[in-house]
């Protein structure tokens, strides 16, 4: 007579996780991650702007759990019908205009994906009524502090157009979350670092000018603020809330290795084993924050932390992206 085997679990049904700007940095490290989770099956949707690129997933396409379809949140209609087919339980927007110089020089462009595709994505999930929609956002919505650290509930004060739409689209949340209970998790992060980001951001940039034998710009006096965070982290953290976080609420992300640029600026010069010859000081950027820095403890309290060394993780990026980077 067969024995009951009490120790098997039931096989539970497979989550439908749609992810938007998934070819890009952040979002390509969360897939990678997430696809390897067989319980899940994955859609990613992506624009492919500059900074979004598929061979940041190379691999990934031969995946049985994973699809791709290229697709501006923006464009309603086929956001829709991607929705429609694919039937999402839970999504994950990491589609984004991210950088602060280019928001300053075009505004409008931020506007339209921040908040527009925000709103696109939120009005579907609202009228299909997904199981969690997870918002991935910025410390930069807080502005900037010169002591202690931003909570949750700290006021949104954005400096820069690219953090004002980020602070608008994460207000369009909070008001589906209250006003239509859409399961809606916001997600605040530091600076995110490590192979595979845009050299438009500072550590790639650097490294890049380094190689094609130019110098590091530096705006200002160097002091600004941040906190680094490594991606692969930070992609730990969006998995913890999509298993853990409850919907109306927002965790903080951040690691606790708080540099100066300048700071950055030397570190990477003394891992490519090059002299401080090699800083330049710029103009200030406009509306420059000058420190971010988040209490992370809530989501700390579901039991992520942060794992990994920060000098060593810079390390391994650095040389990662002198080997990548083409002159």
């Amino acid at each position: 007579m067969p024995q009951n085997n009490t120790n098997s679990s039931p096989k539970l049904p497979r989550k439908n996780i749609l992810v938007t700007g998934g070819a890009g940095f952040i979002g390509s490290h969360f897939v990678k991650r997430i696809v390897k989770n067989k319980s899940y099956q994955i859609l990613n949707l992506d624009k492919l702007t500059y900074a979004g690129n598929l061979d940041n997933l190379i691999g990934i396409e031969k995946e049985e759990n994973y699809s791709f379809k290229k697709i501006d949140i923006t464009d309603f209609a086929a956001l829709r019908d991607a929705f429609l087919e694919f039937k999402p339980d839970i999504l994950v927007n990491f589609a984004a205009e991210t950088h602060v110089d280019n928001s300053i020089k075009d505004p409008a462009v931020f506007v339209k994906t921040n908040v527009i595709g925000t709103q696109n994505l939120l009005s579907l999930a609202q009228e299909m009524s997904i199981d969690k929609f997870v918002q991935i956002s910025t410390d930069e919505v807080y502005g900037s502090i010169k002591s202690g650290s931003f909570t949750e509930s700290s006021p949104l004060q954005p400096n820069s157009p690219y953090s004002a739409s980020k602070a608008a689209a994460d207000l369009l949340c909070r008001s589906y979350y209250k006003t239509f209970a859409t399961p809606v998790v916001i997600l605040r992060c530091t600076n995110n670092f490590g192979p595979n980001q845009f050299p438009e951001k500072l550590i790639p940039f650097s490294v890049k000018r380094l190689k094609s034998g130019k110098k590091i710009p530096i705006y200002g006096d160097g002091q600004n603020m941040r906190d680094w965070i490594f991606v692969d982290d930070f992609a730990r953290a969006v998995e913890m809330i999509i298993a853990a976080g409850e919907a109306g609420e927002i965790y903080n992300v951040g690691a606790n290795n708080e540099m100066t640029n300048i700071e950055i600026a030397k570190k990477i010069l003394e891992i490519l084993s090059l002299g401080e010859d090699k800083i330049e000081f710029v103009q200030d950027r406009p509306g420059h924050d000058f420190r971010y820095s988040l209490d992370f403890e809530k989501i700390r309290g579901l039991g992520w932390e942060p794992k990994n060394d920060f000098l060593v993780s810079l390390e391994k990026t650095v040389n990662w992206f002198y080997e990548k980077i083409r002159t």
